[in-house]
């Protein structure tokens, strides 16, 4: 295994420590070898969920074949293992008949980042880093906290101020993280952080390509789940796109490798009021143009200057997918909805539910098509948000009532 550069190819040691190309600039990504058949990869990781290995028990680490190895410790909590569920009323509500979420809100720390933490910092450990640092929304936060403070490292997040839920700022502290709380929104918060590293700090966001490899993982347990039959479409939330890119490397690896025939299309989400790919996928062409202030109630993808834009259009051409925004209304309705199905999930999750409301309704999706929307956030993860639009709506009724 090595590291490529995405944009001019340039290759580097796998445990080289660099964030960019050194020759252009761009991210990088891990490259994987892998020898055993289709057959025998499957039987192997079949034969696993059976041990108590604390690597076979991760779900991450399960599938360690295509991911970057050599470790004398993994950093676990026994991260993945998220179910599939059916969603019934979503599904009739979006106009779906096959419709399934994977909620990786069932991590440990009720998000989908351990999967890519538990990557990111073993291999930080293995570095011999003393700190590790992220700009968070949130979620990357109280993931990296937590798998710092397993690892025995210190952990400092650098935060948009009054930006982000209570609730993802207390898990920060209560795994001993320190707060760096920025003026400003995300963007601001990471250009803060990569400037202050001082070659000590291991940074942890989603440019890291070792996050990446811990968060394709997501769609190699999927496939398990399904029997190797793949659906036809994965719909998930738009951030800062390292989700996106993730699950789309998974399928080339998985279909160069042989171990699925058909790609699923992948679907792409994100809010109307932080909307940078959706108004690049609109143009058709181009460099992304930042959303100089993002503005949405899913806080966790409040985000207007992704990094990972050129991976995600790349994985986007490959699967032949979509990219479509939906404003914080259509958000609210399809949260509830999904609720209704006693699933729940934090607002950014509930954008895949209402893209695929929308796409139904346009004609973009056939109602008999298979699809699996991913949740990335447990419910818990902003309470304020159900207790402020339950208010609103209930505000909304006595209003009416009145007249």
């Amino acid at each position: 295994m090595h590291q490529r550069c995405i944009e001019c190819g340039a290759t580097y040691d796998l445990h080289q420590r660099l964030l960019a190309c050194a020759a252009c600039g761009d991210l990088l990504e891990i490259v994987v070898e892998v020898r055993q058949s289709p057959d025998e990869l499957k039987a192997l990781w079949r034969e696993r969920r059976m041990s108590n290995d604390p690597r076979d028990l991760s779900g991450v680490w399960r599938f360690r074949e295509f991911l970057p190895g050599g470790y004398q410790r993994v950093v676990t909590l026994g991260e993945g293992n998220c179910p599939l569920v059916q969603g019934q009323r979503s599904a009739a509500w979006a106009g779906l008949r096959n419709l399934s979420f994977k909620h990786l809100g069932w991590n440990p720390t009720g998000c989908f980042k351990d999967l890519g933490m538990t990557t990111g910092v073993t291999e930080a450990l293995a570095a011999g880093a003393q700190i590790v640092a992220c700009a968070s929304t949130g979620n990357t936060s109280g993931s990296m906290a937590a798998y710092a403070a397993r690892a025995g490292m210190k952990a400092r997040v650098f935060l948009p101020a009054g930006m982000v839920s209570l609730a993802k700022v207390a898990q920060s502290i209560d795994y001993g993280a320190e707060l760096v709380e920025i003026d400003g929104n995300f963007d601001n918060a990471l250009e803060t952080m990569l400037a202050s590293g001082d070659g000590e700090v291991y940074f942890l966001n989603s440019i890291n390509p070792f996050r990446i490899e811990g968060q394709k993982t997501v769609v190699f347990e999927l496939m398990t789940q399904l029997d190797w039959q793949p659906p036809d479409y994965i719909v998930c939330p738009g951030g800062n796109l390292g989700n996106s890119s993730a699950f789309g490397k998974a399928l080339e690896e998985m279909k160069a490798h042989g171990l699925i025939e058909k790609v699923p299309r992948l679907i792409v989400v994100q809010a109307e009021g932080a909307n940078p790919l959706a108004r690049l996928w609109r143009k058709g062409s181009g460099e992304l143009e930042p959303v100089s202030n993002p503005e949405t109630v899913a806080t966790a993808i409040r985000i207007g200057n992704p990094r990972s834009w050129k991976k995600a259009m790349r994985v986007l051409r490959f699967t032949q997918g979509m990219v479509l925004d939906v404003t914080d209304e259509e958000i609210g309705d399809a949260k509830e909805m999904i609720g209704r199905d006693g699933i729940g999930c934090e607002p950014a999750s509930a954008t895949t539910l209402a893209g695929l409301r929308k796409l139904v309704a346009e004609n973009r999706i056939e109602p008999d098509a298979s699809v699996v929307a991913i949740l990335t956030g447990h419910v818990l993860k902003d309470p304020a948000y159900i207790i402020k639009r339950h208010q609103y709506v209930a505000a909304g009724a006595a209003e009416v009532s009145a007249h």
